[in-house]
Parts: structure tokens; C-alpha cells; sequence
């Protein structure tokens, strides 16, 4: 007979994001649920894989990663936010954000300690503190316009608190942090012995007239902050689990420690053509246009339904309120309404109530629009009908 288990998180099934590509799936429905593109990479960028491969660079690099990756991450930093890293005691090359999220929760939380996660927020966060022995502390942000609210957080702060989590570009609101947003945070912090975990994911997707600005650049932060970002996200390939750490030296040796036997290392030819691709900065400097004007073809094609539009500031998310759609299938709640929209009218959409712990729906949802224009315009002409 199997032992009974009991679960370390038993409050967790399968995330909303395969739940809704599967039914997608099921019902040959355009998937704008789940994050990620449906168009290829950079050519060149493959190329530079499979070069790797073929000069033999397949055996395990460094447990910190490939040196000319490290070294060019710390550059990129360095340019755009005038940030400077140790490229070999401050920059970890990681098997996605999700692991580097993870690694630095169990790097710096300890059974009991608090941990402030602003909701809504990408659904790792609260289990990653749970697998710690961390208590989770949510701070919802202000309802409709999803803006922070640092009177909640500085309420929120007991002598148990270790650390928070911030995400700008924000997933799923499609916020974004201003300089404003920074230093207000940097003024509650100061002097407090308090971490911060930075999910900057979408960092090259900000639309204009804004631009990225990372906690990197925010020296109270800095000095505390663990500095996530994703190259999956960069350049189209979410597939390969590539991603980054900057934090300060000290920090970094114990994210390291956790780093080393949770996955030791990560692919070693995609570190090596990561490292070659990104000697031409133009891929991700050029990167907010590209998304921007898939953003403004799909708010074009949605201000012909009844859904509201709400601002998309960065990532490549688009939010929508229910409340003026002519259809009775709004009152059925923001999870049932993603269900009937897949099944349906043939659109997956993910529901914001899956962002919060409790569930709180205030019904809007979540279209992602890093697709083909072709999938955009089908799912548009779909979503006509609304």
C-alpha cells in the first residue's frame, strides 16, 4: 500500500494557464490565455545553438553559467540602467525566472517568515513561499486601476517580515512602475532589513512614451534586491528555460548555494548562442515597437466588441472589463466566462481571479497578444461577435 502523503500544498491543482491551453486545445479555439508567442525566433539565434553543439560546447559549464553570458547581462544592465554587476559574483544564469523566483524565496525565508506579495500576482509566487515555511502576506493593489498602494504595504510590514515581491512590467494588469512607485518603496525600506524580489520579465516590454525603469536603478533597492529577468521572454523562446540573477555579492553566494542543488546549471549551447546573440543589442532594443504595434492592432480590432479596455502599458498583455458585454454569460463570474469564451465563441482568455489567493473577481480578463497578426485577426473576428 502507497504511504499516505501530505501535501506541502494542498490548496494547489493545476494552473489555470494548462487548464485553459488543454480546453483551447479541446475546442480548436485561438489560445490568447496562456503567455507565450506562436511565431519562431531569430532565425540566427538557432543558428548560433547549433554551432555551439557542433564546436562541442555540450558537457556542463559553470555552475554560474556560461563567463562571456554572465558578462554580457552585466553589460545590457549596466547601459540601460546605469546599474554596475560583478559579472562573476553577482550575475547567475538560471532554468528560467521561475526557478531564479524560487531559488531566491529559499535563499532568504525561513520557516514563519512573512512575505509581502502584491495581488494580483503570477501564480509561483505564493506556492514558492510556501515550500519555504514562508507566511504569505497579500497587499492587493488598488482594484480597477491596479495601481500600488504603499499605505497597505507599510501596514502590512511586522517584525516578521523578510521580504516582498514586486513585478514591473506587471503580470497580469499590464502596469507598469514608475520612478514615483520606486522611491516611495525605497523610502518605507530604508534602513530595514527587508529583501526584494524584482520579477522584471518583461522588461523590453514597455510602450511609449514609457520606458523600463528596474529596481536596479534604485539604490536602497539594489542593495537588497534580487533582479529577475527571462531571455525567453526577450527572444521568443520560452521553451528553452533561460533566464537571469543579479543581486548584490553576498546575496548571490547564498541564491548560489540554493542554484546548485536545485538545478545546478542550465543548457550550455543556448548559454553560449545567448551570449553571441546578444552582442547585438538591437533585438531587445527594438523590441517594444514590434510588441506595440501588435498591441494597437489588437485594441484596434476589441474596440469593436463591448469589452473596456484597460491601459496596457508593458508585457504583452491586454485587460478587459466584462461589465458593458450584451451577453448574460458576463454574470457567470470571470473563470466561467474564460470557459464559455473558449468553448464557445472559440478565444481562450485567462481569468484575473486566478492572479488573486482568494480568488476576487472583479470581472475582467486577460488576453495575451504575442501572437502571428494571422491568430490575432482570427481571434478578433471571433470576438466580433461580443
Amino acid at each position: 500500500m502507497t504511504p499516505t502523503l501530505d501535501s506541502k500544498l494542498p490548496h494547489v491543482g493545476t494552473t489555470i494557464f494548462t487548464v485553459m491551453s488543454a480546453l483551447a486545445q479541446e475546442h480548436q479555439a485561438v489560445n490568447l490565455g496562456q503567455g507565450f508567442p506562436d511565431f519562431a525566433c531569430a532565425p540566427e539565434l538557432v543558428q548560433h545553438v547549433t554551432n555551439a553543439m557542433l564546436e562541442g560546447l555540450n558537457q556542463y559549464p559553470s555552475m554560474l553559467g556560461v563567463p562571456e553570458l554572465r558578462a554580457a547581462v552585466a553589460k545590457k544592465i549596466e547601459a540601460l540602467y546605469h546599474k554596475s554587476y560583478d559579472a562573476n559574483s553577482e550575475i547567475t544564469i538560471t532554468a528560467g525566472a521561475t526557478q531564479a523566483i524560487l531559488s531566491a524565496i529559499l535563499a532568504i525565508v525561513r520557516t514563519g517568515d512573512e512575505v509581502i506579495v502584491l495581488e494580483p500576482c503570477y501564480d509561483s509566487y505564493i506556492p514558492n513561499i510556501e515550500l519555504a515555511g514562508g507566511v504569505v502576506v497579500p497587499v492587493p493593489l488598488k482594484p480597477g486601476s491596479f495601481k500600488v498602494d504603499f499605505e497597505a504595504i507599510q501596514n502590512a510590514i511586522t517584525p516578521k517580515t523578510r521580504a516582498i515581491l514586486i513585478n514591473s512590467p506587471h503580470n497580469p494588469s499590464a502596469t507598469i512602475w514608475s520612478a514615483e512607485d520606486y522611491l516611495h518603496l525605497s523610502e518605507i525600506l530604508k534602513g530595514s532589513s527587508i529583501f526584494v524580489i524584482s520579477d522584471e520579465v518583461y522588461e523590453h516590454m514597455v510602450y511609449a512614451p514609457y520606458h523600463h525603469l528596474s529596481a536596479a536603478s534604485f539604490e536602497v533597492l539594489a542593495e537588497r534586491a534580487f533582479i529577475v529577468s527571462s531571455f525567453g521572454k526577450t527572444y521568443h523562446v520560452t521553451g528553452w528555460k533561460v533566464a537571469y540573477c543579479a543581486a548584490p555579492a553576498q546575496l548571490t553566494a547564498e541564491f548560489r548555494k540554493v542554484h546548485q542543488f536545485n538545478v545546478f546549471t542550465v543548457n550550455t549551447p543556448v548559454q553560449h548562442a545567448l551570449a553571441r546573440y546578444m552582442q547585438d543589442p538591437s533585438p531587445y532594443v527594438q523590441l517594444p515597437a514590434f510588441y506595440q504595434r501588435k498591441r494597437d492592432l489588437f485594441q484596434a480590432g476589441l474596440a469593436k466588441t463591448h469589452f473596456s479596455l484597460l491601459p496596457a502599458l508593458g508585457s504583452y498583455f491586454q485587460c478587459v472589463r466584462l461589465d458593458d458585454l450584451k451577453v448574460p454569460e458576463k454574470s457567470l463570474g470571470e473563470s466561467k466566462f474564460c470557459q464559455w469564451l473558449t468553448t464557445e465563441i472559440g478565444v481562450a482568455a485567462i481569468p484575473l481571479s486566478a492572479f488573486y489567493r482568494n480568488g476576487f473577481d472583479q470581472g475582467i480578463v486577460r488576453f495575451c497578444f504575442a501572437k502571428k497578426d494571422e491568430t490575432l485577426n482570427l481571434a478578433l473576428e471571433r470576438l466580433a461577435q461580443l
